[in-house]
């Protein structure tokens, strides 16, 4: 299934030491039919965080609208929000963080135990997730017996687990070497494939860039053609 994501006229203003600090200065687009891997790229500073946070509903424009499916979430009240982005909406962190006290089958459950699935449901889910990406074996350990690779699979199941709409990461594959920028960006092929979820990355990197779907670029908070 195809999704849309559309910016209508959007701004973003912070208020630092009652300063306004413009972060998205009347940005308006649309994707393209069939886009599955949009990239938001710039430099740092250029806005493109604030736009993640804004298509996942963790932020509200100062002004304008942002329609995903022709839904407008900013006319959505505070709960709507929150029903919405727990069901539709997957968040990959930077830092591919886990609670270091959680089992991975814990931390990839928690969106599960947010949206309150049944035991049942929870169980045919994390086996799937868990095969899917490849992290059977290992659902007992903490995450400081897991390797890198398996931390960031781990992190990307939890984001999956409740087979979103749009996943949105924020620079996931700045601290990572070529082989492993590789092994992210094809586990996100592989989930756009099997959910029909579109993916959603902002990143400095070019050569990520060069690979989407369809290209959004930020420069000082405004969208360059």
């Amino acid at each position: 299934m195809a999704h849309s994501i559309v910016f209508q006229s959007v701004n973003k203003t912070y208020h630092v030491s009652n300063q306004p600090v413009i972060a998205l200065d009347d940005v308006s687009f649309s994707t393209q039919p069939g886009v599955g891997f949009l990239v938001i790229t710039g430099a740092s500073g250029s806005g493109k965080s604030t736009a993640l946070q804004l298509i996942g509903g963790l932020e509200a424009p100062t002004s304008g609208h942002i329609l995903i499916d022709n839904q407008d979430i900013t006319a959505m009240s505070a709960k709507e929000l929150i029903a919405f982005r727990k069901r539709h909406i997957g968040i990959i962190f930077q830092q591919f963080y886990l609670e270091p006290t959680l089992t991975l089958q814990q931390n990839i459950e928690l969106p599960a135990i947010f949206a309150n699935l049944s035991k049942s449901e929870r169980a045919t889910r994390t086996k799937e997730i868990a095969e899917f990406m490849g992290l059977s074996e290992h659902l007992s350990h903490l995450p400081t017996q897991l390797s890198g690779g398996q931390i960031q699979r781990a992190a990307i199941a939890r984001a999956i687990y409740m087979q979103p709409r749009i996943l949105l990461a924020d620079e996931p594959t700045s601290n990572l070497d070529p082989k492993n920028v590789a092994v992210v960006l094809d586990l996100f092929s592989q989930i756009r494939q099997k959910y029909g979820t579109m993916v959603i990355l902002a990143t400095h990197d070019q050569s990520i860039a060069a690979q989407a779907d369809q290209l959004i670029h930020l420069e000082n908070g405004r969208l360059i053609h």
